[in-house]
């Protein structure tokens, strides 16, 4: 699944629109619960450098928030990465370069979204 593919999910399913905040990292943007405000992911373009992947250039990723469980056991598949610039016990990098099927980065944003879109707790008197 490229960026392109995955901004247009995020609208179709969620209604969500991606929001361009740093105007020094224009290709930046973030998804945001619009319930809750908090973000569900973030999208990316670095140099693969950056990540101690090989070869050279740029490429796309997502940040989504992950239960620590599953987080365990997506860091030893291949195209998944500890969190990039993200607390790396609750947020996982996802490689956008067709190395995790379309369909397994669907499920995680939908993971992402619930986990962001949790109602408060309550307080307790």
């Amino acid at each position: 699944m490229d960026r392109r593919k995955l901004l247009q999910y995020a609208l179709d399913q969620f209604g969500d629109e991606p929001e361009y905040l740093w105007s020094k990292y224009p290709t930046y943007c973030v998804l945001r619960c619009t319930v809750s405000q908090k973000w569900y992911a973030a999208v990316m373009e670095v140099p693969r450098a950056r990540l101690e992947l090989p070869g050279g250039g740029m490429v796309d990723i997502l940040d989504v928030k992950c239960d620590p469980i599953l987080l365990g056991s997506l860091l030893g598949t291949p195209g998944f990465l500890p969190a990039y610039h993200m607390s790396k016990s609750s947020w996982v990098t996802i490689l956008l370069d067709g190395t995790v099927p379309a369909g397994t980065v669907q499920e995680l944003l939908h993971i992402s979204r619930s986990l962001a879109c949790k109602p408060p707790a309550r307080k307790r008197k």
